[in-house]
């Protein structure tokens, strides 16, 4: 195809994917199966692809947008608590669904012994694109949320290494050390990758807090791109790069950079950019039409397996150790969706042509379509069931700032929105430090300078000045108000 066709499809293909995810909001369909949907219909229209490796190297590369996309948009306060739980999900919780999910295969559906473990290896894991896309649109906890958000973000590491090790086993080749060896090896990159992470994140909000850039458009660029440069940093120091990237956007995303809201909008496109990207690619990759009956079948008794027994066995031996109540757990377990990750990693015995490789793509595509259209749609109301949503979760302030470089002085941007707590606060009551204060409102699109006995109404934006070491504490008092009331935190200083 030439550029000027390219263009005239690629731009045809984001627009038709646009309109799908709109539908799918409006009807509580998951955005990622109208993509797949959208691309098989592209290729049953006579577009080819079946470039395997090629999908594995760009699937790859969608993943470490979306993951990045993932890693600006976390709050660090709702996933430090979610931390340890998460990553014991990533690991252990990743090896109990494996070895699950391999007896089952060897067993009951006849697959050898080493078919039977890529297998487990390759639906193990939960996908960042389906987490991030759908759990945002569910009214949750915050620690919940972040727990299912942070083990997305960190179960790649483990799991590009399993199904690597057993492509290999496959092809008749071996592991030196054994499972022991393997075992460490995963500890050792996803431990190398959280330090390149927590490296890289560190270094990159001190440079972008102190470089002056000479226009706003630049910050989320420079912050993206320094992001995934910690993937390829992660990555040639063989460790892992996924790991790398989401830690490294997480604290560049939490790290009071200028134009932060400007930079998660931006991370928010690109990542939607990437999972139409994916997905439509996935969905021309894949040739559902020409898959017998008996392979869709074996796929759904496989997910069935892995969605009502592997996952719930595995929540519960990571999860126990936390306390965390039952209800969170079937919760959990629900709600560890599968996406374009199993069939991304499908694709790597497909271009390695392992035996049976093909099958293995067809039952993996039959599986994730199957049991995402069963999951997402019912997620909202199983969190009512079980009572771990109230349904009306508060939603947080949100700010952006800009420095004034020339007065030394920064302003913020605050909007405040339906369900928050600052809704019916005077400026009085906010208590800023003696040199913030609050020069403008913006209501239903009218500017006007509010008075200390102005009532602050949802929907409005307010623009507050202040000088650069008082900032964080603006924050945290207009956050701590907008959660707790006009009376929170009343204390000097709070």
């Amino acid at each position: 195809m030439q550029l000027d066709q390219v263009l005239l499809l690629g731009s045809a293909l984001l627009l038709a994917s646009i309109g799908a995810a709109r539908l799918g909001s409006r009807f509580g369909l998951p955005s990622l199966l109208l993509f797949l949907g959208l691309g098989v219909t592209v290729g049953a229209l006579g577009l080819n692809f079946d470039d395997a490796d090629l999908a594995h190297s760009l699937g790859f590369a969608a993943l470490v947008l979306i993951l990045g996309e993932g890693g600006f948009t976390t709050r660090w306060s709702e996933i430090k608590s979610a931390l340890p739980s998460a990553i014991l999900l990533a690991t252990l919780g990743v090896g109990v669904s494996v070895g699950l999910m391999a007896l089952f295969a060897h067993y009951v559906l006849g697959l050898d012994p080493t078919s039977a473990i890529l297998l487990g290896a390759i639906t193990s894991p939960t996908d960042a694109a389906a987490i991030f896309s759908v759990l945002r649109r569910v009214p949750l906890p915050s620690k919940l949320r972040a727990t299912l958000e942070a083990e997305s973000g960190f179960n790649d590491a483990p799991i590009v290494l399993l199904v690597a090790t057993a492509t290999s086993w496959t092809l008749g080749g071996g592991t030196e050390g054994g499972p022991v060896w393997m075992v460490g090896l995963i500890l050792v990159e996803l431990v190398g990758g959280l330090a390149v992470g927590v490296a890289m994140g560190w270094l990159g909000v001190r440079a972008l807090r102190t470089v002056a850039l000479p226009a706003a458009g630049l910050y989320p660029l420079a912050a993206m791109g320094w992001a995934v440069l910690s993937y390829g940093l992660g990555s040639m120091a063989h460790v892992s790069g996924f790991a790398a990237v989401y830690v490294t956007a997480l604290m560049l995303g939490n790290g009071q950079l200028p134009h932060r809201h400007a930079t998660r909008s931006f991370a928010e496109g690109i990542g939607w950019v990437a999972q139409i990207g994916l997905f439509v690619m996935l969905g021309v990759l894949a040739d559902p039409f020409k898959v017998p009956l008996s392979i869709d079948l074996i796929g759904v008794a496989a997910g069935a397996f892995l969605t009502l027994i592997a996952r719930p066995v595995s929540v519960f031996v990571c999860l126990v150790w936390f306390k965390v109540p039952w209800r969170e757990q079937v919760f959990i377990s629900w709600a560890g969706l599968r996406g374009a990750v199993p069939i991304i990693m499908a694709t790597v015995p497909l271009a390695a042509g392992a035996p049976g490789a093909e099958t293995l793509f067809d039952l993996v595509f039959a599986f994730v379509v199957v049991f995402t259209l069963i999951q997402a749609p019912t997620l909202p109301w199983l969190a009512r069931v079980l009572k771990v949503s109230k349904g009306d979760d508060a939603t947080d302030v949100e700010f952006e700032f800009a420095p004034l470089d020339t007065i030394k002085a920064d302003m913020l941007q605050v909007h405040v929105p339906q369900g928050s707590r600052l809704h019916g606060v005077t400026i009085r009551e906010l208590r800023l430090p003696r040199n913030s204060v609050v020069s403008l409102i913006i209501r239903d699109g009218e500017p006007f300078a509010p008075g200390p006995d102005q009532i602050v109404r949802t929907g409005d934006d307010l623009l507050v000045v202040t000088n650069g070491k008082d900032r964080p504490t603006v924050e945290r008092r207009l956050r701590s108000i907008a959660s707790g009331g006009r009376l929170a935190r009343w204390q000097a200083g709070g």
